[in-house]
């Protein structure tokens, strides 16, 4: 259908909308799949819902059962540096050839569908996965949620190993509820009947009881991280060291907060132990190799150069757990217009001494001036974007050559920018 052509496939992907006709159900996923031979029914998961926190979690799950040898599918969203990222087996993207040829297929299949189905962008990516998948021979897939849980297109799989949900906050709130109570109902909708699930221990006790109720209801066994048993050794921008229960593990991402991924992902791998046959190096060195491009990425250490995509009050509070300290700070900034951008950038002002702000990184990106506008109005300084957005990185770099410059807001802009930069690179 592509005659190989990978860039034909994107752009057949890409012509789907974003969300999809709205459905309140799993049967358009369901119809699909169904078409495709099920080929999800034939693979073995564990599947992360969650607000913050997912992709650390899975590519720290992806990094132990890799060490372990097995074959590993990984599957996330958004790709950060090509649409290619989101579906991988054993850390290597899907090649060309591959993706041309099962998008060919899944085309076949939604031809035969009436025109007004309204399949989404997610849907058909997620067809694709499955069956790169099943044809790899994966042993495990890692399978992340798009959005919610309970009615995420992710959530047909019936043959989850383990399931895992990560801090949970507001995020969505027009689609996924107003209070945290309703989102981790959500969240919790991936819990199966008798499939073990693990909860982060930063959740906070209205979230834990949401979820404790759904485990209960499914005949599940549920396992919180116990915080009082980590020690933490050392942290700053290369990572944590920390000891948990007695043994020692290191994170590579930098953040105080990735030791709760790494709990989650310890005691998520002891339930899965005995039946992927994992060893305690299998844990601690999978933990440790895990990196995620776009989650307090540093681009350059002289001058510092820092890229988050916190994109929510949660979030941005863990980047600045992160940058506190470290002045002058001056940031890039680009948020969407449906995020709470307002109540993010409360926390992240302080932190910071002038914003230049950016858009035209994603359709769903707040105008630049109103964006400059919000941060004054919030006590900040800040001012829109002049240049292109190189141009301004470039710029900021070079007149803050001694602090920090911080490149922020949204994994939309994160992936804007390693564009940018690889553009800049090839010139």
């Amino acid at each position: 259908m592509f005659e190989n052509s990978n860039d034909k496939a994107i752009e057949y992907i890409f012509g789907f909308s974003h969300s999809g006709k709205p459905v309140k159900d799993l049967s358009r996923i369901k119809m699909l799949m169904s078409a495709l031979g099920d080929p999800q029914d034939r693979l073995r998961f564990v599947h992360i819902a969650g607000t913050n926190g997912k992709g650390s979690t899975a590519r720290m799950l992806d990094g132990v059962f890799v060490h372990a040898g097995l074959r590993t599918g990984l599957f996330t969203s958004p790709f950060i540096i090509e649409y290619s990222d989101r579906i991988q087996v054993n850390d290597k993207n899907i090649d060309s050839e591959s993706l041309a040829r099962l998008a060919g297929k899944v085309h076949e299949a939604v031809s035969k569908f009436p025109e007004d189905t309204g399949f989404s962008q997610f849907e058909i990516t997620q067809a694709i996965a499955f069956l790169y998948f099943e044809e790899q021979g994966c042993d495990i897939v890692v399978l992340e949620t798009g959005l919610g849980g309970l009615l995420d297109c992710t959530n047909i799989i019936t043959t989850p190993m383990l399931t895992v949900i990560t801090k949970v906050d507001l995020d969505h709130t027009a689609i996924l509820g107003d209070t945290v109570e309703q989102i981790a109902a959500q969240k919790a909708g991936i819990i199966k009947k008798g499939v073990p699930c693990v909860l982060s221990a930063a959740n906070t006790d209205a979230v834990r009881k949401v979820v404790s109720d759904k485990a209960e209801e499914m005949g599940s066994q549920l396992v919180i991280p116990e915080e009082s048993q980590i020690e933490v050794q050392k942290t700053g921008l290369e990572g944590t060291s920390f000891i948990y229960k007695g043994r020692n593990f290191r994170t590579s991402m930098a953040g105080i907060h990735q030791t709760d991924n790494a709990l989650t992902v310890i005691e998520g791998c002891e339930i899965l132990r005995d039946s992927l046959k994992l060893s305690d190096e299998d844990i601690t060195e999978g933990i440790a190799s895990a990196v995620l491009p776009g989650r307090t990425e540093i681009l350059s250490h002289e001058p510092l150069v820092l890229l988050d995509g916190g994109h929510n009050p949660d979030g941005v509070r863990a980047l600045a757990r992160v940058i506190a300290g470290k002045r002058p700070c001056h940031a890039v900034i680009g948020m969407c217009r449906d995020k709470n951008l307002r109540e993010a950038l409360k926390v992240l002002i302080p932190y910071v001494d002038s914003f230049v702000t950016v858009d035209g990184f994603s359709d769903r990106a707040e105008n630049a001036e109103e964006l400059a506008e919000l941060i004054c109005s919030l006590g900040g300084n800040a001012r829109s974007a002049k240049n292109d957005l190189y141009i301004e990185i470039e710029n900021m770099k070079q007149s803050n050559a001694g602090g920090l410059t911080l490149i922020c807001g949204s994994l939309y802009l994160v992936s804007a920018v390693h564009k940018v930069l690889e553009d800049n690179r090839k010139m």
